[in-house]
């Protein structure tokens, strides 16, 4: 037995910030202190602070759920951020989705109609527009503004590409620290009694189909931990987790990387929401660099259209000009993670190359790039891009999975649904849309047919 520990009431694999949630919402907003949080390493290490930071309300069907989640857990943040004094640093920047292509707009405008339906908030499309404030996040609007007037887009952003004919404001959108967020919701648990514990789970027992004990490995050996509630947040290694109960979940990974860079010129205002190319592009190459690429099976497609989703931000507090480029064009499924994370060798240049079809003054640092820093993991997702948010099917065993690329933005609203599932209170209406008994609604497997499984993901 490890020192100190010899039950818990219950015990969470992963201290990513979906289990560090979790903790902090059963022992805070629940008042179970005998919580223990499980990982081999150190807190928000593995994905959560690997992320953009972002947040967005902005989010597509079918259903409202996503947005009804996100909007939820956005009321958290903003309540956690008024106690902290913003410790945080969340912002409403929003987040501008912008493209080139004429034929483009009226699927802009249809998506967005949609959107705003399913409760994001007014579209306001026509009308007067202002940038929203680079700091802070209360008393700002919401829904979303459509900008068709060019003039009025690069009046606000001169620094897009000129040729640029829509952008899509949404405004309950922005980002924030995850690292500090973290350790807010961590301080706060562990003073109501959580407990981290440095191991790895190597196995979950289950007796007539009920969690019995949780086995981990730690520096002091193996012990088993006697529990009735184990909560499966382990991020990309959930699927791996859930088998220890014989679950199969219907989870895969996908991997993602981002580039911080100095933007020394200064060429993007620091102010700068979080800002999409919404269109697919082809990289810019001179003809010798094209025969070159078109010589090698593993470099043609580099002269193919690439997907949309290139985005930017600034990053960093005053006097910071470090900027963060993303951009998710390889979307393969990786099945087993592998740390520590390999970057393709091309992915700079790659991204940046995008980025000059954005921000045409960016070619200047093809050349004269200061040493860019690479840094990602993977995003856990299922196949139609929503969480897993649930019991499974061992009593006493759940699973908080499956956020992809926005557990940050999506912890709150899903430790509080699944710590209302454990302690048996009253749920939200989006509660099944998160159920893995969902996947037995003859209705929902034949919307999965057609589903896009690209559908809100940055």
């Amino acid at each position: 037995m490890i020192s100190g520990i010899q039950d818990a009431d219950a015990v969470i694999c992963g201290a990513g910030i979906a289990g560090i949630a979790t903790a902090y919402f059963l022992g805070v907003r629940h008042d179970i202190r005998n919580v223990i949080l499980v990982d081999s390493r150190p807190p928000l290490t593995l994905t959560s602070d690997k992320s953009s930071e972002g947040y967005r309300n902005w989010w597509p069907g079918p259903g409202d759920a996503m947005v009804r989640l996100m909007d939820r857990s956005i009321d958290l943040l903003e309540e956690l951020a008024g106690e902290s004094g913003n410790s945080f640093q969340m912002n409403r920047r929003g987040y501008v989705y912008l493209t080139a292509d004429q034929e483009r707009v009226p699927i802009l405008q249809q998506d967005a109609v949609e959107i705003s339906r399913l409760g994001a908030g007014p579209l306001r499309v026509g009308q007067s527009y202002s940038p929203s404030p680079a700091h802070g996040f209360a008393g700002q609007l919401g829904g979303a503004d459509l900008v068709l007037d060019a003039g009025l887009i690069q009046a606000n952003f001169p620094f897009i590409s000129s040729d640029v004919v829509a952008m899509l404001h949404a405004r309950r959108c922005g980002w924030l620290s995850a690292q500090q967020l973290g350790m807010v919701l961590l301080e706060k648990a562990r003073a109501c009694g959580v407990r981290l514990l440095r191991g790895h789970v190597t196995g979950v027992a289950a007796r007539s189909n009920r969690v019995e004990y949780v086995s981990v490995r730690t520096s002091e050996g193996e012990t088993q931990i006697p529990t009735r509630i184990f909560i499966n947040a382990a991020g990309p290694l959930a699927k791996e987790v859930a088998a220890l109960l014989d679950v199969d979940l219907p989870l895969y990974n996908e991997h993602h990387a981002k580039i911080a860079f100095e933007d020394t010129l200064g060429i993007i205002s620091r102010d700068a929401p979080l800002m999409i190319w919404n269109d697919s592009l082809a990289l810019p190459w001179t003809e010798a660099e094209r025969e070159d690429l078109a010589a090698f099976e593993d470099t043609a497609w580099m002269l193919e259209q690439l997907p949309p989703g290139l985005h930017f931000r600034p990053e960093g507090g005053p006097g910071s000009k470090t900027l963060l480029l993303l951009w998710p064009y390889h979307t393969e499924r990786i099945e087993q993670p592998v740390w520590p994370v390999r970057f393709d060798p091309e992915f700079v240049e790659i991204v940046l190359r995008g980025m000059i079809r954005m921000v045409p003054e960016m070619a200047v640092y093809l050349d004269r790039m200061s040493p860019p820093t690479i840094d990602g993991g993977y995003y856990c997702k299922t196949q139609e891009n929503r969480p897993l948010i649930c019991q499974l099917p061992v009593s006493g065993a759940y699973v908080i999975g499956g956020l992809s690329g926005f557990g940050i933005m999506a912890a709150l609203a899903g430790a509080e649904l699944l710590t209302a599932q454990i302690c048996g209170s009253e749920l939200p209406a989006y509660a099944p849309s998160f159920d893995l008994s969902r996947y037995d609604d003859p209705h929902y497997k034949a919307l999965l047919r057609d589903w896009d499984v690209m559908a809100g993901q940055l």
